[in-house]
């Protein structure tokens, strides 16, 4: 483990400093002057702290009317997985009003990583939550496997070091090591160091709600941890999050695929019913304002193991796909299909995938038997009411289709919405490459075989969920997490 301290804990924190100058990146495309060539979906609403701010004129912390003053928090955050969008999106928010954050980060590589580790209310602890006994002679193990992995152990050493001096928690832990093992031991440290309010992003073991149910392994093992987080009696709100507005791509990562077609318009292909609602959320631009909220309520407010379902917006895959139409400009047609993958993927992701494949059949052509997403309905009653009264800004689907997706698109070295200016068709390209043909498409660690992917226990710091968006522009940028 490394660690870089960027402030010192125990003196009284002057107030923050201005958020640092984000990361350039550079379009896909340049004309002769060498200056970015913009797209008419150039409108972003993406914090200032947020790389892809440089694109944007529209973002959402511009143009709000100024608000009182307020006195500076003089408190810390221990976050796990940094650079996935739940923590990132956390990390900007807070350290933007005077919080300190501790942040554990797999590694430095990546526009999310450099953020946060060049964010001056950040401590950086850089190290795996897991340990290799043997790593000699395990350096092929899949550490995505779900459940105990031989040779695989937790790095208690970190994780009591991340909460030094903290007094909140966020945490979302991922499957890369034993996810069960690792939330347990986090949140045992965190109750030895006396946290105050323990935030865990959760999520629902289905077979626990209806013996006909499968479980989706990934989410079990969260399930499984938020019982222990109650059982050792840690001061614990959990919080479900929807679906996220920025796993669509058109890159050929499974389940969220909007496939392009010859015409130009899109495809996205997956196992959910078309006419049953689903819960959606804009994650790097909305879990970072409600999980603070959350934090100034309190667990007097909070507290006690309350569940919270983080949705703006209920969406069958068909009104998804009209939305998500409206923003780009585009038709986008929904198929209720099996998940295709067509890139390699680590092994717990793609038996998550089977799982959700599994439940999601059992609907069949009634919607009202499609399980409920939070396994629970009265969570999914309670959106987005509940959220709503946490953060009243969210950006919704079509918003994020409009001002977001082209730019995260092209940030992945896609140049449709470039050529879509120029008057062309529009049709997906990489690097001058076809976007429809499966070299071009299949970014996952710079390649649909490459060595990372092929040994998911390599040293870059892969999404939380297994699938790492990387382009030519872009060099690592969290997905699904």
């Amino acid at each position: 483990m490394a660690a870089e301290h960027r402030s010192d804990d125990s003196a009284a924190r002057p107030a923050p400093a201005p958020a640092p100058a984000p990361a350039e990146i550079r379009t896909a495309a340049t004309n002769t002057n060498h200056e970015e060539r913009r797209h008419k979906h150039s409108r972003s609403s993406y914090s200032e702290l947020s790389p892809l701010s440089l694109m944007s004129r529209n973002n959402s912390l511009t143009f709000r009317p100024a608000k009182r003053a307020m006195q500076t928090p003089d408190k810390t955050i221990a976050i796990i997985n940094a650079s996935g969008r739940q923590a990132a999106s956390v990390i900007r928010v807070a350290t933007a009003v005077g919080y300190h954050v501790r942040a554990q980060l797999r590694n430095l590589e990546g526009v999310v990583a450099t953020e946060v580790s060049t964010n001056p209310n950040v401590t950086v602890l850089r190290g795996e939550l897991y340990t290799k006994e043997r790593p000699s002679e395990i350096t092929q193990v899949d550490v995505t496997r779900n459940g105990p992995i031989s040779g695989i152990g937790v790095n208690h050493g970190l994780i009591a070091e991340l909460f030094r001096g903290a007094q909140l928690a966020f945490i979302n832990t991922t499957f890369y090591g034993d996810e069960q093992q690792i939330g347990q031991a986090i949140a045992d440290a965190a109750k030895k160091a006396g946290i105050h309010h323990y935030i865990y992003s959760s999520m629902p073991d289905h077979h626990a709600y209806n013996e006909d149910w499968p479980s989706l392994p990934l989410w079990a093992s969260k399930h499984k941890v938020e019982s222990y987080v109650k059982e050792i009696g840690l001061p614990a709100t959990f919080v479900y999050t929807g679906i996220y507005n920025n796993n669509f791509t058109s890159l050929q990562y499974p389940l969220f695929c909007t496939e392009m077609q010859r015409d130009g318009s899109w495809v996205w292909q997956a196992p959910f019913h078309s006419d049953a609602k689903l819960p959606w959320l804009d994650a790097e631009h909305d879990v970072g304002p409600a999980i603070l909220q959350i934090f100034k309520d309190g667990v007097k407010k909070w507290g006690g193991g309350k569940r919270i379902a983080l949705a703006y917006e209920m969406l069958t895959p068909r009104e998804a796909c009209r939305l998500f139409s409206r923003g780009v400009g585009r038709p986008v047609r929904y198929v209720r299909g099996p998940i295709e993958i067509k890139v390699k993927i680590p092994e717990g992701y793609r038996i998550q995938l089977e799982a959700l494949e599994e439940l999601y059949a059992l609907g069949k052509d009634d919607p009202a038997k499609q399980p409920p997403y939070f396994g629970d309905m009265s969570l999914e009653e309670s959106c987005p009411k509940v959220a709503l009264e946490l953060w009243e800004g969210p950006r919704g689907l079509e918003e994020y289709a409009r001002e977001v997706f082209p730019l995260e698109e092209q940030a992945n070295g896609l140049t449709w919405m470039l050529e879509e200016d120029d008057g062309g068709g529009g049709n997906n390209t990489t690097n001058g490459n076809e976007g429809n043909s499966h070299d071009a498409n299949s970014h996952l660690n710079g390649g649909p075989l490459s060595p990372a992917r092929e040994n998911p226990d390599s040293e870059d710091e892969d999404d939380e969920d297994g699938l790492t968006m990387r382009g030519l522009k872009r060099d690592e940028e969290e997905w699904l997490a």
